[in-house]
């Protein structure tokens, strides 16, 4: 199951990798599927930096955790999205439900709790 686990997270790892790359490379498409609109040259460079900074970020955490086996590692990733899950919350709260709210909130909660099973799985050696 330990193995089972550091492959999950890999992937979780990868996932975001490849989303904070494409960030890098075509900042608009992505820009659109966030539902985002940069003005101007600094709204590209902050597409370019803000973002990969968070899913790449939070990946080399994941993948640390994975590739090692270790739990300490994955509280980087679980704080980011955590927090990222939270001001979806307050969104929500504060601005109302869109109909596209739940699909970036299911994926972070369903990488928060592959997080949370790997953090036992390899805080339990």
């Amino acid at each position: 199951m330990r193995n089972v686990m550091r492959a999950v997270i890999g992937l979780v790892g990868l996932f975001n990798v490849t989303i904070g790359l494409a960030f890098l490379v075509v900042p608009q498409k992505l820009a659109a599927a966030f539902f985002l609109s940069p003005i101007g040259s600094q709204g590209m460079a902050t597409l370019r930096a803000d973002f990969p900074g968070f899913f790449i970020g939070a990946s080399v955490f994941a993948l640390v955790g994975a590739w090692r086996g270790e739990a300490r590692p994955l509280l980087v990733p679980l704080l980011m999205l955590g927090i990222a899950l939270f001001g979806r919350v307050i969104s929500i709260l504060v601005d109302g439900m869109a109909p596209t709210a739940i699909q970036p909130m299911t994926v972070e909660a369903v990488m928060i709790g592959l997080l949370l099973l790997a953090y036992r799985r390899f805080s339990a050696r």
